[in-house]
């Protein structure tokens, strides 16, 4: 090559070199200075606008691993017409209130705080995971395993002038003025004298609960579904996981869960709610749990040791029969077949052959007691990044309160209790309810489904009760019972575990689930006493004036 083109390629060279830093820095500088490292390790100027990808990324990063710039705040934070001193370890255990409205001894320090307005809405920072910066991690972790907490002391005397005396040593009793209403009347049924267990339960539902309190029909039922013999088995259609649905030789059905892992095995750190395991002992605690409560509004559910040979592989047959197989361990299980966890890996296996599993009682047939399904307006996104509606919304009840059902009647407040319940069991999954048709819109929502509730007793999710903080709206029976549980000669855990002691798979909850109901039981009387403080008692209280009516005439 003639030193001529040597001399022309190398200019070429240079100018195209040249141009590429020009392009290179002007697009850095456009950029504002920043730098991304790309998947290759190669640190890369930043494109003005970025790709989709990269957008998400970021995204995703800010709203869910909350890496944001370190910027120092300022050590007592101020939220605009709200300013308070949080107490620590009250902003850890779930307090939704100011320290005034938390004093229960100062009852003047309480009213000159609410006369300067001075409020922290606790909730809001609890959902969005912050913590006070003095909050000593590892001395929290310590309380919560000795169950040593301050919700034990607090006496809640603010709160005691809407009960009276007795409700603190016996049941609640509400107003339930159409028991009478029940499905035997409205059907014109009548019983004979061998009717089975399902049946009684059936034609007894009211247009109030879905048995009387202390009928022995109910406990005549438990046993039947604990001791009767199978006369076929299926598998539920649906649903995520699997089910099956047992007949038994008499007549009646019942819907089975089986055991999957024991009581002391937690929900996994990395399962979102929509993808956690459901369990065979909540669907038996929730029952009793609903029972104690009053509410009456779940189906009844016993435990049972199952022989899979004898009752389940004997009667399986189809795709069903073909997922059973021998493990390594020469245990019988079974897989069936559903969205989530019916495969190999995920087998459900007896020892050898026995399996724990729960039952609970089927409702009417929709053909003799027609159902309605609901939405839940408080219902969960079930996206792994998208959040709903009430989860943005500090506003979202006023929305509701506009639409029927829920703009009259006892629906909305029916389901501030669903959500106490729900909060007391730790259950997130909560998407739709359903409720008789037979009984119009003024009857209650039945409590269905408790698969995944008593998944983390450490961890109180205090979104489950966002009904009650964004509604502030309350039943005074359904206050009353906790202060009950509070209060009262016994503690809820400890009827908790009185009543699961009938069951034939006693015990049914790991030990650390009945200190975390004692537990939510103080914060949910938290969060009505911030309710109280924002509004006055009438507009937060349902039945109050026609408490202090019936109070002021008989005194008990």
């Amino acid at each position: 090559m003639k030193w001529k083109e040597r001399v022309g390629l190398a200019m070429a060279v240079s100018v195209v070199l040249l141009t590429s830093v020009l392009v290179l820095d002007i697009r850095y500088a456009s950029s504002g200075g920043r730098a991304e490292q790309t998947d290759a390790g190669f640190i890369l100027p930043a494109l003005r606008h970025g790709t989709a990808r990269q957008k998400e990324g970021r995204q995703f990063q800010r709203q869910f691993l909350d890496k944001q710039p370190a910027v120092k705040e300022p050590e007592n934070p101020v939220i605009p017409s709200r300013t308070a001193t949080v107490n620590n370890e009250e902003l850890e255990l779930g307090v939704v209130a100011s320290n005034a409205t938390l004093n229960d001894d100062d009852p003047a320090a309480q009213h000159s705080n609410n006369e300067q307005g001075s409020k922290v809405d606790v909730v809001r920072d609890l959902l969005k995971g912050k913590r006070s910066q003095s909050t000593n991690d590892e001395t929290y972790k310590n309380a919560e395993d000795d169950g040593d907490l301050d919700h034990l002391k607090s006496q809640f005397k603010d709160l005691m002038k809407y009960i009276s005396p007795a409700e603190l040593s016996r049941p609640v009793k509400g107003n339930l003025r159409e028991l009478d209403v029940t499905v035997q009347r409205l059907r014109n049924v009548s019983l004979s004298d061998d009717a089975t267990s399902w049946e009684k339960f059936h034609v007894s539902i009211s247009k109030e609960e879905l048995y009387h309190e202390d009928d022995p029909m109910i406990d005549e039922l438990l046993q039947d579904m604990a001791t009767l013999e199978f006369y076929n088995i299926s598998q539920k259609e649906g649903g995520t996981q699997l089910k099956l649905v047992i007949e038994f030789a008499p007549g009646g059905m019942a819907m089975l869960k089986p055991m999957r892992f024991p009581r002391e095995q937690e929900t996994l750190p990395n399962h979102f709610y929509f993808t956690d395991y459901e369990r065979h002992n909540a669907e038996i605690a929730a029952f009793h749990l609903d029972r104690i409560m009053g509410f009456r509004r779940a189906p009844p559910v016993v435990g049972r040791l199952v022989n899979m040979t004898t009752e389940l592989y004997a009667l399986a047959t189809g795709e069903l029969l073909r997922t059973f197989f021998i493990s390594p361990a020469q245990n019988l299980c079974f897989h069936g077949k559903c969205s989530y966890y019916c495969d190999t890996g995920h087998a459900i296996c007896g020892h050898p052959d026995q399996m724990e599993a729960s039952l609970a009682a089927f409702l009417p047939d929709k053909e003799f007691v027609p159902r309605k399904t609901w939405r839940h307006p408080w219902r969960r996104s079930y996206h792994k990044r998208k959040k709903a509606q009430w989860e943005e919304d500090d506003q979202y009840c006023d929305q509701v309160r506009q639409l029927p059902p829920y703009n009259e009647g006892r629906r909305l407040v029916d389901l501030i209790d669903l959500a106490i319940f729900d909060f007391l069991a730790g259950n997130m999954d909560r998407h739709h309810y359903e409720t008789l048709s037979l009984f119009g819109n003024q009857t209650f929502p039945i409590h269905l489904d408790q698969g995944r509730a008593f998944g983390r007793a450490k961890h109180d999710e205090m979104s489950i009760l966002a009904p009650l903080y964004q509604c502030c709206l309350v039943r005074r029976t359904t206050l009353a019972t906790l202060l009950r549980f509070h209060h009262g000669p016994f503690r809820l855990s400890t009827l908790m575990r009185k009543s699961l002691a009938r069951d034939p798979l006693d015990p049914i909850l790991a030990a650390g689930h009945f200190v975390a109901m004692d537990r939510r039981v103080a914060i949910t009387l938290r969060v009505i006493r911030h309710c109280l403080s924002r509004h006055e008692a009438d507009q937060v209280i349902v039945g109050l004036a026609d408490w202090k009516d019936r109070f002021s005439h008989t005194g008990s």
